[in-house]
């Protein structure tokens, strides 16, 4: 698990992600979703790769049912982009590594 990864809450939510100098990949997730456990180290290498350019921050949707709610998360894993708390870009499914950055750079381009 990388340190980079940060893992929020509908508590820290605006702190962590809405008030974030850098573009976030927003991951909602669940301990029990099979894909969910497929990308996990995918975004923990991410995380350091994109270091200082993108925060890569997780949610467990068991733990946190506010915030999954106002973005109207109904499978997972959904993964969103936000750059100064606004979506710029989002997808429900896990994608392989590559597609994964590709999807990233994208959406901060």
């Amino acid at each position: 698990m990388s340190e980079k990864v940060v893992y929020t809450s509908d508590a820290t939510f605006e702190a962590d992600v809405l008030k974030s100098e850098l573009p976030v990949l927003l991951d909602f997730w669940a301990p029990w979703c099979g894909p969910c456990k497929m990308i996990a180290p995918i975004l923990d290498q991410l995380a350091e790769e994109f270091d200082g350019k993108v925060k890569i921050v997780k949610m467990n949707v068991d733990e946190n049912q506010v915030i999954p709610a106002q973005f109207g998360v109904r499978s997972i894993p959904t993964l969103v982009v936000l750059k100064n708390g606004q979506v710029v870009a989002s997808r429900a499914g896990a994608l392989p590594k590559p597609q994964l950055a590709d999807f990233i750079n994208a959406s901060i381009a």
